[in-house]
């Protein structure tokens, strides 16, 4: 009989640890695991589409919410306007915290807005959002984001509410107050209101963690100062270097100085009679290697000139064509071996 295997559910950790640092996940919005949409069935709660909202219902008639979020230099904010007729009857506005994001001021203008038009008078309200992601995150009941999720579940429970996207800058009163209620939340001194910061700032801040870290061994580490001459910052980004550009910046080629330092030449003197056969004399001094010499720099200089070389496409070019001569005729270059 075969054995029945038996599964475990693995809570999440309350606490992360980075370094010395503690990391409570409770202050981040961290997406729930056990929520798993199913993708095979598409489910729509109300229309979320500029045609889902009457142009009358847009501009002019009833009861109309407008909402809007705004993250600028000085802060973040979102708001929300109450139109009956012509007329605002009710404002909202917030300021947030510098990390929360745009996709997080917008449903919560959003949220707001919706619990607000619950407690209204039984009547037909129609809220308009000129984010269009955010309205679609919020018709969608399936969505894992806990805001837009509590959106699409009081809309559905409230049918007189509905919910529809506009042009943002097209000429609606209501959005345009909405806009400017978000930025004066955004730029004013108000207090700040509590939204959990979201999982990319906590990424943002263990990569930066990370990089400082790579950083501070890069420069104390003993092993590879050539490279390091060249490439003093550490980056995410691949360096693209040929590999006899690699041999030439690290010195890893057939030159009797890196020959001898492995043993396998008995001298690390150039045939032409120097006493040092490395790349750069190779590359500025050698005889046998003169169609490739490359302007010769004061020795105070020799870090710059490294460093403008390795950023030259035709400096490189030269140096792939020093490796490859060095490598077809590199018997002539290996003395006493």
């Amino acid at each position: 009989m075969a054995k029945i295997k038996r599964y475990e559910r693995v809570s999440a950790v309350a606490v992360a640890m980075m370094g010395n640092e503690k990391w409570n996940t409770k202050d981040y919005e961290i997406l729930p695991k056990w929520f798993k949409p199913r993708r095979d069935k598409k489910e729509e709660c109300f229309t979320a589409g500029p045609k889902g909202c009457p142009l009358k219902d847009r501009k002019g008639r009833g009861t109309r919410i407008y909402t809007d979020g705004s993250k600028t230099e000085k802060g973040v904010g979102a708001a929300f306007c109450v139109w009956s007729g012509q007329n605002i009857v009710c404002r909202w506005l917030a300021k947030l915290q510098d990390y929360n994001t745009v996709f997080q001021e917008e449903p919560l203008a959003l949220k707001h807005a919706t619990d607000h038009a619950t407690n209204l008078p039984q009547q037909t309200i129609t809220i308009l959002v000129d984010n269009q992601a955010t309205v679609q995150a919020a018709a969608n009941p399936r969505i894992i984001n806990t805001t837009a999720r509590k959106i699409c579940k009081s809309l559905i429970t409230n049918k007189h509410i509905h919910i529809s996207w506009i042009k943002a800058h097209v000429g609606y009163d209501g959005n345009e107050k909405a806009d400017r209620l978000a930025k004066e939340a955004a730029e004013s001194g108000r207090d700040l209101l509590s939204v959990k910061a979201p999982i990319s700032f906590l990424k943002s801040i263990f990569k930066n963690k990370m990089m400082e870290d790579w950083q501070s061994d890069w420069e104390d580490e003993d092993n590879g100062r050539s490279t390091f001459n060249i490439l003093p910052r550490v980056s995410t980004q691949p360096c693209y270097w040929k590999r006899e550009e690699i041999l030439f910046f690290t010195g890893h080629g057939p030159f009797p100085s890196n020959l001898k330092r492995f043993t396998l030449a008995t001298t690390a003197n150039c045939p032409c009679g120097n006493t040092n056969g490395t790349p750069l004399h190779y590359a500025r001094e050698c005889i046998l290697t003169a169609s490739f010499h490359m302007t010769k720099p004061a020795q105070q200089h020799e870090l710059i000139w490294f460093r403008n070389v390795a950023s030259n496409k035709g400096s490189r070019l030269k140096i792939q064509r020093l490796l490859h001569h060095l490598s077809d005729v590199q018997e002539l270059f290996r003395i006493n071996l």
